[in-house]
């Protein structure tokens, strides 16, 4: 199996985790969006990542990827058997994709991407307003919620993978959680990070 997209993309991170959790051998090609891999973009018409080529089929977008991977490598669990779990485990996966991304995102697309990929200044009144005001909102959400090691019952769930996976490009930025006033989220985060499965995710270096 071929998965296309570099680790620093959360949802990137989100396939590499889910696969690594399971144990299935991949081969990994850390490529950013839209760059122009005929083969690439036949996994990913649109030029989106992550993208997977498994023997021949091809597949974009991390959420549709993973439930394919539970569906064809049901063992280990990711997904909860109850369909109330169930449920609520994509609730909190859509949360992560769709509100704690897009929150603490800018704050790494500005003191990351723009500098070091697109030769630009980061607008540091963005990053002030995500630290201030867009991130303390998601983050008292889920110090809330969290009240173990696992957001959904008593293992680990794709929604764990996905909701750990912006809080590496926050540590990447020099923005970590601050786990003092984030108790019971940091605590959740720096065990998710400590797992050898998540924690030693990387894009292979060059040969």
């Amino acid at each position: 199996m071929i998965v296309w997209g570099t680790s620093l993309s959360p949802f990137a991170r989100k396939v590499l985790g889910f696969l690594s959790e399971k144990k299935i051998p991949f081969e990994h090609r850390p490529v950013t969006p839209q760059v122009d891999i005929a083969e690439f973009r036949a996994c990913s018409p649109v030029g989106k990542i992550p993208a997977i080529d498994d023997d021949g089929y091809r597949l974009a977008d991390s959420s549709a990827i993973c439930h394919y991977l539970e569906r064809k490598y049901p063992e280990p669990a990711l997904f909860p058997k109850d369909a109330k779990s169930f449920g609520r485990m994509m609730w909190w996966e859509e949360y992560s994709d769709t509100i704690l991304v897009p929150a603490a995102g800018q704050i790494f697309f500005q003191l990351v991407v723009r500098p070091r990929l697109l030769r630009e200044q980061p607008d540091m009144a963005v990053v002030d307003k995500a630290l201030t005001t867009d991130c303390p909102r998601v983050f008292a959400h889920l110090e809330k919620a969290i009240d173990g090691p696992f957001i959904v019952g008593d293992q680990i769930t794709l929604a764990d993978i996905a909701l750990h996976c912006i809080f590496i490009n926050l540590k990447l930025a020099g923005h970590p959680l601050d786990a003092e006033r984030w108790p019971n989220l940091g605590g959740y985060v720096a065990g998710l990070m400590a797992r050898p499965t998540l924690g030693a995710i990387r894009d292979p270096k060059a040969a």
